[in-house]
């Protein structure tokens, strides 16, 4: 079936990895049957989000399997907005992407209220790293803002059953599962908060991590292959709009 990963990167880290340019993306996707991959520039996650954008901007109009998520500084909300609009007029641009511990605010503060105000207000699903007991903040915050979707990006990473009940209680909320840490059994406790499989997504971190994670953690998960087809790309192509080649 076809695969969509929500949750990539384009680019070097300050990390010791062999990898970092967007043919790299295209060859671990070809490895493991990865039709389309939703990227953030590295650049723009780490240091500077409008150059960063500007940067993956040019290395999407060749490469039609990645589609870009315009990264948000909620540090400079003004220039950040700006931006966002620039990025989804390309026409290559499907979302927003939004970091927690980079710039410094988590969710619950005004800097990052207003940064959700202006991803509403673009009206595209927002990625967020969420990496802690801060996302009992979200379910507030999505609520407020009507028609706000996002998706908690490693589903909390260690404060996982945390991000699980935030997601049950909220329908504009989704998690995506992958981290370096692969702890057993986050799937079915989630679905036993009870998330729906509708809003669980399929994403690697590539290519900080390799894909073989994300697809051990859900072949692990006990899904259905009905339920297996929603989170490896059903559920995407409907929340982002996009098309599947064939």
């Amino acid at each position: 079936m076809p695969i969509i990963d929500v949750h990539a990167h384009v680019g070097r880290w300050q990390f010791p990895l062999s990898c970092g340019d967007a043919d790299d993306n295209l060859r671990l996707m070809d490895r493991y049957g990865i039709d389309l991959q939703l990227v953030s520039a590295s650049e723009a996650v780490v240091y500077d989000a409008v150059a960063g954008n500007a940067a993956l901007t040019k290395e999407l109009a060749s490469r039609p399997r990645l589609c870009g998520y315009a990264v948000v500084n909620p540090n400079r909300i003004e220039e950040s907005a700006a931006d966002l609009r620039r990025c989804l007029d390309s026409g290559r641009f499907v979302g927003a992407k939004i970091h927690t511990h980079y710039p410094g605010r988590l969710p619950g503060s005004r800097e990052m209220g207003e940064a959700f105000d202006a991803v509403a207000e673009a009206g595209v699903p927002l990625l967020l790293h969420t990496w802690g007991r801060e996302v009992l903040q979200l379910p507030d915050m999505v609520a407020s803002r009507p028609g706000l979707r996002v998706i908690m990006g490693h589903a909390g990473g260690d404060a996982w059953r945390e991000a699980a009940h935030a997601a049950a209680s909220c329908e504009g909320l989704y998690l995506e599962h992958c981290r370096t840490a692969a702890d057993a059994g986050r799937i079915a406790y989630a679905r036993e908060a009870g998330v729906p499989v509708e809003r669980l997504l399929f994403g690697t971190d590539a290519t900080l991590i390799d894909p073989c994670w994300s697809l051990g953690v859900l072949r692990d998960a006990g899904f259905t292959p009905a339920e297996l087809d929603r989170v490896l790309w059903r559920n995407a192509a409907d929340l982002f709009g996009l098309e599947v080649p064939g």
